[in-house]
């Protein structure tokens, strides 16, 4: 078998392009390896040049094994989105396959694929039209472990930054709870330290009791919300706390990722051709016009594509690679516009407009709302008390006293931010709720519009889908491979010639 080490070197300026035709089938010919002290032989291609159709591959950039994993010079995200699709497609892929799965550049898709078949003894296929395909092992996911220490460390890493996070939650809400003891201890303490009749009166008139009750409230607060039913049983009450207030993340974390899915699901199923409309309610408009084009920008610069003109004056987008797969699925696009109520949802089993969701002050409910705000309100009038004592105080006292003078302001601080920081999130919440209230809106408007296009509109889909071509390249439209020795396959490509000319030659 030749491997991947041996060699695969096709220079553009020497390459040619392969005919469908048998007569035009790969012939040995010597090659320079691209690494030192290695030969090989690659296939001469006979007619007038090799075309490979994703522009962005360079099939001369080599792909071997090495002492080096390549896989992890990888972001960790780009390497997981292309497995993914690796594993979707089957383990054959085209670049286009996995941009379009993936959601990726196609230079990014392309680094991916090399580091993963140089990696896990991947090899390459290339097709009668020039294509280049990616063909990995079933393994290769257990491959690719045994090898990266990455991979093999990146769960505990995971797991390190998960029980991290948990413990910054906790933490935050454990100080709540302990400035509450701090703050009601050193009143306390400072009340006891009057003389016996002020202490007295103020106990007769301050209720000096209850307040020790209040100091053993939160506990009991604490031990009512464990026998609660909670709706989120994954928040305990002291990460509701950090919760109220910093918020739980963004919920459309991955909403780029998520976006560029759908948009190259779309384009692929559609044919590689479709229209700036279609590609509207997947993108970020700030108006209804759609007169200027130029938010299609992205779209091109991402997947590699250009626009071209129709017999009418239409303005299409091919996107080349987006037209050459491996997989023999059948795409399930729609054939019919703006007569399926079904096409208001799903498009081909994608869906139709990019949704965002709301951004959410908590999770929390009512309940535990309410207990910590009553707890961090508690917290903040302990402290105002607090601080108006210590400054009727004239003798300085030591040991416990001293120590919360000390880091009195930074109780301060803390029970102060714990409502100014939901307050100013509270705004900025709201306010980007209304913009993706917006942009949603805008993206179920286009929706709507490709539902139910007008005569113009429908006229341009559907040139769009004329236009449309998917290439499948099935095992018999291979010609070289790495897998296989290159004199083997040769030996096969000269028998098929043979045949075929002496069919062409034969008398009628």
């Amino acid at each position: 078998m030749a491997s991947l080490s041996s060699c695969f070197a096709i220079s553009p300026s020497k390459s040619r392009r392969i005919s469908s035709s048998p007569r035009h089938l790969p012939t040995p010919r010597p090659a320079v390896a691209p690494f030192p002290g290695v030969s090989c032989t690659v296939p001469n291609f006979r007619a007038s040049r090799l075309v490979v159709r994703s522009s962005s591959i360079d099939v001369t950039t080599p792909i071997r094994p090495g002492a080096a994993v390549e896989t992890d010079k990888l972001p960790a995200d780009v390497r997981n989105r292309t497995m993914d699709a690796v594993d979707g497609c089957g383990g054959r892929v085209t670049l286009g396959d996995v941009a379009s799965r993936a959601g990726l550049k196609l230079n990014e898709a392309q680094k991916a694929l090399q580091a993963l078949a140089a990696d896990t003894d991947g090899f390459l296929e290339v097709s009668d039209e020039g294509d280049v395909l990616y063909v990995f092992p079933k393994d290769y996911r257990t491959k690719l472990a045994a090898k990266s220490f990455r991979l093999k460390i990146e769960p505990l890493v995971e797991k390190t930054k998960s029980t991290a996070e948990y413990l910054i939650r906790v933490s935050f809400g454990t100080a709540l709870v302990a400035s509450v003891v701090v703050v009601y201890t050193t009143i306390i303490l400072l009340l006891s330290s009057r003389s016996d009749d002020d202490r007295r009166e103020r106990r007769s008139s301050r209720s000096y009791g209850s307040g020790f009750n209040i100091y053993f409230n939160p506990i009991d607060l604490f031990r009512r919300r464990r026998q609660q039913v909670d709706v989120n049983e994954n928040m305990n009450f002291l990460e509701s706390i950090f919760s109220f207030v910093f918020g739980d993340g963004d919920p459309n974390q991955g909403l780029e990722e998520e976006r560029w899915k759908l948009i190259g699901k779309y384009i692929s199923s559609n044919g590689g051709v479709v229209t700036a409309e279609e590609l509207a309610p997947y993108l970020d408009l700030r108006t209804t016009d759609m007169n200027d084009e130029s938010y299609v920008l992205p779209v091109l610069l991402k997947f590699d594509g250009q626009p071209e003109i129709d017999e009418e004056g239409n303005i299409l987008y091919r996107f080349p690679s987006l037209q050459r797969t491996a997989s023999s699925q059948r795409s399930g696009r729609k054939e019919y516009v703006g007569k399926s109520k079904r096409w208001a949802d799903w498009v081909g089993g994608i869906q139709n407009y990019l949704e965002e969701k709301k951004l959410e002050f908590s999770k929390t409910n009512a309940s535990e709302r309410a207990l910590v705000i009553g707890l961090g309100g508690l917290n903040l009038f302990g402290v105002v008390v607090l601080g108006a004592m210590m400054k009727e105080m004239t003798i300085n006292q030591g040991g416990w006293i001293q120590f919360v003078r000390s880091i009195f302001p930074l109780l301060q601080v803390y029970a102060g931010s714990f409502f100014a920081i939901p307050l100013v999130r509270w705004f900025l919440v709201s306010k980007s709720n209304a913009e993706i209230e917006k942009r949603n809106r805008l993206r179920k408007e286009f929706a709507k519009v490709l539902e139910l296009p007008d005569i113009s509109l429908r006229r341009k889909i559907l040139s769009a889908r004329d236009m449309a071509q998917k290439t499948v390249i099935g095992q018999d439209r291979i010609v070289y491979s790495t897998e296989r020795d290159i004199i083997e396959q040769n030996v096969e490509a000269e028998d098929w010639e043979r045949r075929f000319r002496e069919i062409e030659n034969k008398p009628e």
